[in-house]
């Protein structure tokens, strides 16, 4: 078993675990990006969010919920940052779905997504959302 995070599920590897449920790990990450930087992870060793079988996504949203206001309030964070990289190009390090809940306080620093990267969007809304629709088969 290579997957870092099936190695943690697994308890193979220690790790400071908030949360275990049938489904799902939440446990703190080793690399925060601030105090009480969760990592939530499916038990089920899956790449990518589009891959996971809809009960598995259903618990995996259900964790995230249940725990992003217990996080905030034990760290007195001011709100949460909640997200995903979803492959390679997303910056995503370890390929199995995960889910980030960063603590964060007014003048933090971090920004909003919005600050991630530049906006890119060069196509019209109705251009994508057509080809979006013809993906699922619309």
């Amino acid at each position: 078993m290579a997957c870092v995070f099936c190695r943690i599920v697994a308890g193979e590897i220690p790790a400071e675990v908030v949360a275990r449920e049938p489904e799902v790990v939440a446990f703190l990450d080793t690399h925060p990006l601030a105090d009480g930087h969760v990592l939530v992870v499916p038990r089920a060793h899956v790449a990518l969010l589009e891959d996971l079988e809809p009960a598995a996504a259903d618990a995996l949203l259900r964790a995230v919920v249940r725990l992003a206001r217990p996080v905030r309030e034990a760290l007195g964070a001011a709100g949460t940052t909640i997200g995903v990289n979803n492959g390679e190009a997303t910056g995503q390090t370890i390929p199995h779905v995960h889910f980030h809940i960063v603590p964060r306080w007014p003048g933090d620093g971090a920004g909003s997504i919005h600050t991630i990267f530049p906006r890119r969007a060069r196509r019209s809304l109705a251009e994508v959302g057509a080809a979006i629709r013809r993906a699922r088969g619309g």
